[in-house]
């Protein structure tokens, strides 16, 4: 086992340490599902204030001129582009995450003259394929599902599939697909790839425009940090925001909204895919959130995560927890996103007899437990807590303990 000095060490060598107190702790705890939802920051709640007691509260229905409240979306875009490695102008923030994937299959299909399948992986998010299959509805014949699973993308792809739909790190298991590659294979027999960055996004080092990505999507309340329910964003390469075609036409999405026209004229740009009012005190949190990757880069949080994983495997496997948990997806780190998964015939309540232990994860059905590694917040000795949390609570029998399997909604 590392010792408790070594991980002080750790954290002492550690350039990320002081972005520790940033954030908003429960004390005697560690949180890992920052994949799930990221904890408050002391610049999102000081933005929050200021947005209602010196915007909204004096300034009323002036503040979306004076305080450049309209001009949210665009301004957040462009401090995503930056993170997301895409130039500006091609990223708007809105709506949510599902929304946008309805506006950007749509938009693809509509770049996809005389095709309609559209592929998708059998393990991809869930709301991933409920929008496609909620378009098969409206579209009859012009989208058509179609399922592969995960380790057959390449293998499934031909001239008659007009879309890719793909989640870059996969929420049960923490596979990371090949983005460049996989949307070079792609677009060779002309598919359009729309990617979901939900649990990529802020974490893993992502270049858009050098993959040449058609699309994509994704939340801001996981590792950005930007709060429950904060709006997503959806990226539009440049090259066809002048051809496509998005079918929700809300008002902040026409060319000249406050003309009043009662035809729709849409946008030349990416504020074509906005529909309605923006989300202000939301927005302006995911704003405030976003400031942090002005001082830090995704590379550098990318070299953390990778190397809290790593402690935390090393603490795990030679604790003997690995002889009742089983690791799932890719053993290669570097092959993962930022989280790691266990297999557990009684993941549900051991998930919950952790936090009551002070250790913050997440269950997936049916029998998954899975944690989180934020490097913004989380140091070594944290895990080392947490594993020494599991092993006690495995040799205490708690996950088989009713009180830790009454089940709630939220799991």
């Amino acid at each position: 086992m590392i010792s408790n000095d070594e991980l002080a060490r750790l954290d002492q060598q550690d350039p990320l340490r002081q972005y520790r107190s940033e954030f908003l702790l429960a004390k005697d705890s560690c949180y890992l599902d920052g994949n799930s939802l990221g904890p408050v920051s002391q610049r999102v709640v000081q933005k929050l204030q200021d947005v209602v007691t010196a915007q909204w509260q004096p300034d009323l229905i002036a503040s979306w001129n004076k305080h450049g409240w309209i001009d949210l979306p665009l301004r957040i875009g462009d401090q995503l582009a930056a993170i997301l490695g895409a130039e500006s102008g091609q990223i708007a923030c809105c709506d949510s995450t599902s929304i946008n994937l309805f506006k950007a299959i749509s938009a693809a299909l509509s770049l996809s003259s005389g095709k309609s399948k559209v592929l998708t992986t059998t393990d991809n998010f869930p709301t991933d394929r409920y929008m496609i299959e909620g378009l098969s509805k409206l579209m009859d014949e012009r989208c058509e599902l179609v399922s592969v699973d995960e380790d057959d993308i390449l293998n499934s792809l031909s001239d008659d599939v007009a879309v890719l739909v793909l989640t870059q790190v996969n929420f049960r298991t923490g596979q990371l697909l090949d983005m460049k590659a996989i949307t070079q294979a792609a677009q060779e027999y002309g598919i359009r790839v729309v990617w979901d960055l939900a649990h990529s996004a802020g974490i893993v080092p992502i270049a858009l425009d050098d993959c040449n990505v058609d699309f994509a999507v994704g939340c801001s309340y996981k590792f950005l940090n930007g709060g429950p329910g904060a709006p997503a964003f959806i990226y539009a390469a440049k090259r066809h925001l002048e051809s496509l075609e998005q079918p929700l036409s809300g008002w902040l999405g026409h060319r000249r909204p406050f003309d009043f026209s009662p035809n729709y004229d849409a946008s030349s740009g990416i504020a074509q895919f906005l529909c309605g009012t923006p989300s202000v005190i939301s927005m302006s949190a995911v704003e405030a959130a976003l400031t942090l990757y002005e001082e830090i880069s995704v590379e550098q949080l990318r070299e953390k995560s990778l190397s809290l994983m790593e402690v935390f495997l090393a603490q795990f496997h030679q604790s003997g927890a690995a002889e009742k948990l089983t690791l799932v997806g890719p053993r290669d780190l570097t092959q993962r996103g930022s989280q790691l998964a266990f297999e557990y015939e009684h993941a549900y309540g051991l998930c919950q007899a952790l936090i009551k232990r002070g250790v913050v994860g997440d269950f997936r059905a049916p029998n998954i437990l899975r944690f989180g590694f934020s490097p913004l917040y989380l140091s070594f000795q944290d895990i080392g807590f947490a594993v020494d949390q599991l092993v006690e609570s495995l040799r205490a029998g708690e996950a088989t303990q009713a009180i830790n399997n009454q089940r709630s909604v939220v799991t």
